[in-house]
């Protein structure tokens, strides 16, 4: 533990988490962020981001899925070691999710156990993430649970154990769902539409998806 005397607590880098439908451009959020980028693609869609020049990439193969765990923790350790990379980019943490759980099922005979398991897991890479202070930037994919009630609130949630995606997403600054809305991408931060959102950074609610790291923004109306 660190001790910070007398209002002399550090500041910390910011940590981004936005989830929605394929094809709402989450991958293509990384370009708004600042300087060196190392992404950790685990549904291997990096076209959207070949050719930038800031950004390197390491990319799930077939044949890691049965050491998913020890790979993440050694690649991510390594890029967060490193002075080069400013911003750390986990794209698609519903597939990795998909892929720790099943390398943890069945590891013991109460199911709960392994899913205790898959959460302490996210919540120590979590942890690792924002004790890195860079900033950092993860992606997941939704969950439509329809209708609920007359407002439609709760509609969506992230596409993960909803007890795992609270153990990650615990350190993070933003929580938001993107969506297509007349043409607009947007992106909700809205904790008050019962969907997973919050914004700890501003008071904006509702964004466009271009302002997500711009602050200064006046949120859309």
């Amino acid at each position: 533990m660190k001790f910070y005397p007398d209002g002399s607590v550090p500041e910390q880098s910011n940590m981004y988490m936005i989830y929605g439908d394929g094809g709402t451009g989450k991958t293509s959020l990384t370009k708004q962020f600042k300087g060196n980028k190392m992404l950790f693609s685990f549904d291997l869609s990096t076209n959207v981001i070949r050719g930038e020049k800031d950004t390197s990439v390491v990319q799930l193969e077939s044949g890691d899925a049965p050491n998913i765990q020890a790979l993440v923790d050694k690649w991510v350790s390594s890029a967060l070691r490193k002075p080069k990379y400013d911003v750390i980019i986990l794209d698609n943490v519903t597939a990795l999710q998909n892929l720790v759980l099943e390398n943890i099922d069945g590891a013991s005979k109460d199911g709960r156990q392994n899913y205790q398991k898959l959460q302490l897991w996210f919540r120590q890479l979590g942890t690792r993430l924002r004790e890195s202070n860079k900033t950092i930037y993860a992606t997941a994919h939704q969950i439509d649970n329809g209708s609920n009630g007359l407002d439609g609130k709760g509609r969506f949630s992230a596409d993960m154990n909803e007890k795992t995606f609270n153990a990650f997403t615990s350190m993070f600054d933003v929580v938001g769902r993107i969506y297509i809305d007349g043409g607009k991408r947007l992106i909700d931060l809205d904790p008050e539409n019962g969907n997973h959102a919050k914004n700890r950074l501003d008071d904006r609610k509702l964004i466009e998806a271009n302002d997500l790291v711009n602050h200064k923004k006046e949120e859309v109306i």
